[in-house]
């Protein structure tokens, strides 16, 4: 269950650990070897966090991604190998991380693919792809991880969106529309994360960490699927950004991080832009 963004390196650049907040509670990112992935699993184990990480398909990325972050952390990881864009392996994969880890307390919906073309080029396959790892990944995810945290009364789902899903963009149509289905999504799913609280008699408890459903909307972040634009392409992105810079990694696990804390627990079905302004 994986992503397109950078290497593991950058997951070497992260203290080991900071403190203990998160001790106790598991996490599952999808996209989690990687990337924006693989520096919310930091951000996370730094504090304590149990760390399933889902990959697509690369097992030798995955183990070594495994090997370091053993090294780096006390805390238990484990690696989930699936397709987002499969219900099967979806379900397959939630009850994986609760067996290995015997519970699950956040779900990072944080996989997600691009094929750029302007609409007219765009083929039918071209917009499934998309939209079924994009949306329907996180919703199958979602709704697996939903019924567990039901059933405990308390839990955490981050999806990870785009600002291109509140702008747009030439030659993304399916992307843009992949990632705004996600605000309809987690406000829906966060409404009815409140009913089934309510139905089981476990909603409104003032002590309670409670079950929140939120997305975070990273803007243009530093990752492998950017080292590749052409400069002069780079530079018109560059003068788009108030903050005149790409986004880092930890930026938007940071983000991920807070919303997924205990302390948390009054913030649902909102939607956090990290992206240097471009939405102003």
């Amino acid at each position: 269950m994986g992503d397109q963004d950078q290497d593991i390196s950058e997951i070497e650049k992260v203290a080991k650990r900071s403190g203990n907040k998160m001790e106790g509670r598991v996490a599952f990112v999808t996209g989690g070897t990687r990337g924006i992935g693989a520096a919310i699993c930091s951000s996370l184990a730094s504090q304590g966090a149990g760390i399933a990480a889902g990959y697509s398909g690369n097992d030798e990325a995955a183990e070594e991604f495994r090997k370091t972050f053993s090294a780096n952390y006390s805390t238990t990881v484990s690696t989930h190998r699936g397709n987002v864009a499969s219900s099967e392996d979806c379900r397959r994969t939630i009850d994986e991380v609760i067996a290995t880890h015997g519970r699950l307390d956040v779900l990072v919906n944080n996989a997600g693919i691009t094929i750029d073309k302007t609409v007219l080029k765009l083929t039918d396959d071209d917009w499934y792809k998309v939209i079924n790892v994009n949306l329907s990944g996180a919703f199958f995810l979602s709704q697996a991880a939903l019924r567990h945290m039901a059933t405990r009364g308390s839990g955490r789902i981050v999806n990870v969106s785009s600002v291109i899903g509140e702008m747009g963009n030439i030659g993304q149509a399916n992307y843009a529309a992949s990632k705004s289905g996600l605000f309809g999504l987690t406000k829906t799913l966060a409404r009815e994360a409140c009913h089934l609280l309510a139905r089981s008699g476990k909603l409104g408890d003032p002590e309670g960490i409670g079950l929140t459903i939120n997305t975070v909307t990273p803007g243009f972040i530093a990752t492998e699927m950017l080292e590749h634009i052409p400069e002069k392409v780079m530079n018109q992105i560059l003068s788009q950004i108030p903050l005149a810079r790409l986004g880092k990694t930890e930026e938007i696990a940071r983000v991920v991080h807070f919303l997924a804390a205990d302390a948390s627990s009054y913030i649902t079905g909102q939607v956090w832009g990290v992206n240097g302004g471009m939405d102003m």
